[in-house]
Parts: C-alpha cells; structure tokens; sequence
C-alpha cells in the first residue's frame, strides 16, 4: 500500500459516492439506461430485481483476474477500491433512497443523471482510479487485436443500450438515456482535464520582437519563441508562442493587430495550465 496515496483514495471513494447517488436517484428511479457494466445491472435490475451492488462486484471480479497485469498495481488498487467504493455506495443509496419525483420530467432526469454519473467518474479518473468493466475489455482488446479503447467503449455502451432497449426501455426512455450519457461523457473530459481553460496563441509575424515586448510589459504573461521553417518561402521564421485566459483574448488580439496586422496567428484550445501565472505565483508558491 505504500504506493497509494491517501488524497486520490480519499476522492476515488468521493467521486464513487457521487456516481452512486446520482445512479440510483435518478437512472434506476427514473427507468433510464446506461452505458457499460452499469447498464448491465440495469438490466438485470429491472428484468428480474437482482441487486445492482451486488452484479457490480460480480461482473468485475473476473475481469480483475484477466487485467490486474495490464493496469499495474497501482492502478489495479485503486480499480478495486473504486469499483468496491461504488457497490458500497449504491447498496447504501438503495436502502436509505430519497424519492426525487422527476418522472414527469425525463429530460431533467437524464441530464442530472448525466452530470452526477460524469462527475463521479471524472474525479475517479482524474485521481488514477477506474471503476474497472468496459475499461479493462478495452485494454485487452486494445494489447491483442490492436482496436483504440475509444472504439472498443464506444461499441459496448452501443451495445449494451441497444440491449437496454430491447428489454426494459421505451423508446422515449431510450432517447433521454443518449441525452444522459453524452452528458455525462462531457461532464468526464471538463473534469478530468480540469475547469481552467485558455487559449494558447501562435504568432507569425515580422515584428515579432516587439509583439513579444508588448504582451510581456502590457499583458505580464510569457512568451516562447520557437523556430520554424516555412514550406513555401524555404525561410526560417520566429513562432512566438504564449497562453493566456480567456478573457485576456481580446487584448492579445488588439496588441498583435495594432504592431502587425498581417500577423499570421492561430489560437488552440488549451486545458488544464499549470505553471507561473496560472497555478504559480513569481515565486513559485501556488496561488
């Protein structure tokens, strides 16, 4: 257990209370699918009421024999303390439940199901857990026939809705049941890469030196300026490149149009900047 450390347990197993909670609050009181091996033990919920904690542990514990060489021990620990947490926590949902009348409201039912599902398992994933299932079949697949885990998770969820629908869903439970875990698979990538977003810039120009200048004295973020070749001139260029926050964007622009507007510059969606000015102050002491 010496590799473990006790803040990612601590939020592996809060991130495992909020996927609980917002599975039995609003997919299982709301009849709404999911994806994966939550979807299974919807179905086998719904069809003939064995208990979604228990399946849970049962649908996994194979898989922890076939993958726990694939995933390292680090993160095969924490994959059980996770998907553990989870059938802790749903057994605890399910005889304690709050009633949250929401069935005249589906649409409103799938995407809290979507945000509370999404920010469980996005906090699980950003601090090294999973809760094991699709992810460890599509690590496998991934070593022996080559498919991206991508493809092999996208396949599954597919899979298992369809299943879903041709056993307990309705059509328009199905429908909600996409709106859920799109949202959920959003609400996934904005936690895991983290709520800060900028924008990183790349600037051409012939009057790099003084662009630079200004951004640094006017705007205080930094620059770095890389080197670069252009194809079509056969010429060696300045790429002068910086990341600033969304609401610096403006500025940038009006400094870089204002010295060269010719400037050639392209902006990039940036996640997550850790670093001196973002996460960092001068003296390198978090902010």
């Amino acid at each position: 257990m010496k590799d473990l450390q006790l803040k990612n347990i601590f939020f592996i197993v809060l991130g495992s209370a909020i996927y609980s909670f917002g599975f039995v609050h609003f997919n299982i009181q709301n009849e709404l699918g999911e994806g994966g091996f939550a979807g299974l033990t919807l179905i086998l919920y719904f069809l003939w009421n064995w208990d979604p904690a228990l399946m849970n542990l049962l649908l996994n514990i194979p898989l922890f024999f076939i993958g726990w060489k694939l995933l390292g021990r680090k993160v095969f620990l924490y994959t059980i303390i996770g998907t553990v947490a989870v059938s802790a926590f749903l057994k605890l949902f399910l005889i304690y439940e709050v009633q949250i009348p929401l069935r005249d409201d589906l649409f409103l039912a799938a995407l809290f199901a979507g945000v509370f599902v999404g920010v469980g398992l996005g906090i699980i994933f950003r601090y090294g857990g999973t809760t094991g299932g699709v992810d460890i079949i599509a690590r496998l697949v991934q070593k022996y026939f080559g498919w991206s885990m991508g493809k092999t998770m996208f396949l599954f969820d597919a899979l298992v809705i369809m299943l879903s629908w041709l056993t307990f869903l309705d059509y328009r439970s199905m429908m909600y049941t996409l709106v859920a875990v799109f949202v959920g698979a959003r609400v996934i990538d904005f936690v895991q890469e983290g709520a800060y977003s900028g924008r990183g810039a790349l600037i051409i120009s012939n009057s790099q030196e003084e662009i630079a200048s200004r951004i640094a004295i006017e705007m205080d973020r930094g620059i770095t300026i890389l080197r670069g070749y252009g194809h079509f001139t056969k010429e060696e260029r300045e790429v002068l490149y910086c990341v600033v926050a969304r609401n610096e964007l403006v500025r940038l622009k009006n400094i870089v149009n204002s010295v060269d507007p010719h400037a050639f510059v392209s902006l990039i969606e940036v996640h997550d900047v850790m670093g001196e000015g973002f996460t960092l102050d001068e003296q390198k002491q978090p902010l």
